[in-house]
C-alpha cells in the first residue's frame, strides 16, 4: 500500500464499542455510514472495538448486532473484533519502535499536570523505571490537516495541542489511535463516516498512517446529539438504549437531523430504500442537535 487517498470502489464501516446497547447517537452514525456506503454502490462493515475490557458489557456486542441487524444494517462481510487483532498490532508497534517514531514513557497524569497533561519531548516520570511504560508516538511541530467532508478543511498542531500521544497504554491495552489506523488499512476502508466528536483524533490517525506508509481514507464527521442537559448521548451519560420496534419511528428524525429529506413513515425497508436513495452528504449539518431522549420518540 502507497501514502494517499484512496482512489478504489468505496468500503465504509462502522465500528461500536461494546460498553453498553446503542442509543439514538449511535444509530444516527451507523444510519449515516450505511447511507452514505449504500448511496456509492459500496461495501459496508462492521467492526465491534472491544480493545478495552474493564469498560465492556457482557453480551453488548451481541445487543449491537441484533438492533442493526433488526435495523436492516447488516455488515457485507463478518464482523471485525479487534481482540482478534492484537498480532497485527504488535507487529505495527514494533515498526514503529524500530523507526525510532515511538518510545517507553513511565510519566504519570500527575508528571505531566504542569504540562495541562500533555507529553512534549523528554519524559518526566519521577520513579525510574519502576512504573510499567506505555508506548507513545513522538509527533513532529507541524500542522497535519485534511479536508474533511462535512466540517470542511481542519488543522491541528500536534505537538502542541496534542503532545506525544499513547500507542499502548502501561496496563497492557493497545490504544484507539493505532488499533483504528490498522484495521481501516487491514479492511481497505476507503471513507470514514462518524460522529464530530472524533474531528480532533483524526489529525492524529492521518500522522499514523503517514508513519506506518498506510493509505488515507476519506473522512466526514457527521454531527452529534446532544441530550436536553447539552451532553453528548453516550453510553457513559447513561443515554436510553433503543429497542427494534423504536427504529422504524425513529429514522424520520434521523434523517431530519442529518440534512435529509423527511422519511414517510412506511415499512423500514422502505424507508431505508429512499433513505439510501435521496443520501447527500453535502446536506448534513456541522451543528450538533439538541434532541429529546429517544424514550419519549414515537
Amino acid at each position: 500500500m502507497t501514502d494517499g487517498v484512496f482512489s478504489e470502489s468505496y468500503r465504509g464501516r462502522f465500528a461500536p464499542s461494546p460498553s453498553g446497547p446503542l442509543h439514538l447517537g449511535s444509530l444516527l452514525a451507523a444510519l449515516a455510514s450505511w447511507a452514505d456506503a449504500r448511496a456509492a454502490g459500496g461495501v459496508w462493515l462492521i467492526r465491534m472495538e472491544d480493545l478495552d475490557p474493564p469498560r465492556e458489557q457482557a453480551g453488548a456486542d451481541r445487543l449491537i448486532l441484533d438492533l442493526l441487524d433488526a435495523a436492516g444494517l447488516h455488515s457485507d462481510e463478518p464482523v471485525l473484533y479487534q481482540s482478534t487483532r492484537q498480532l497485527a498490532y504488535a507487529e505495527a508497534l514494533a515498526r514503529l519502535l524500530q523507526a525510532g517514531l515511538a518510545f517507553e514513557c513511565r510519566c504519570s497524569r500527575s508528571d505531566l499536570a504542569a504540562a495541562g497533561g500533555i507529553h512534549r519531548g523528554a519524559c518526566v516520570a519521577n520513579d525510574g523505571k519502576r512504573r510499567p511504560a506505555a508506548i507513545r508516538l513522538r509527533v513532529p511541530d507541524a500542522d497535519i490537516g485534511f479536508e474533511d467532508r462535512v466540517q470542511g478543511p481542519y488543522v491541528q498542531n500536534l505537538l502542541r495541542d496534542v503532545g506525544d500521544f499513547v500507542l499502548r497504554r502501561a496496563d497492557g491495552p493497545f490504544a484507539y489511535q493505532l488499533a483504528v489506523v490498522v484495521d481501516d488499512a487491514h479492511q481497505g476502508i476507503t471513507d470514514v463516516v462518524r460522529g464530530s466528536d472524533l474531528l480532533d483524533s483524526t489529525p492524529r490517525q492521518v500522522y499514523l498512517q503517514q508513519c506506518l506508509g498506510l493509505p488515507r481514507p476519506r473522512y466526514a464527521h457527521v454531527p452529534i446529539l446532544l441530550g436536553p442537559d447539552g451532553q453528548k448521548l453516550s453510553k457513559q451519560n447513561r443515554a436510553p438504549a433503543i429497542s427494534s420496534d423504536q427504529i422504524a419511528g425513529l429514522l424520520p428524525q434521523v434523517a431530519g437531523l442529518l440534512g435529509q429529506e423527511p422519511q414517510q413513515l412506511a415499512p423500514l425497508s422502505a424507508q431505508l430504500t429512499s433513505f439510501a436513495r435521496h443520501w447527500r452528504m453535502s446536506t448534513v449539518p456541522r451543528q450538533s442537535a439538541v434532541v429529546a431522549p429517544c424514550t419519549d420518540i414515537g
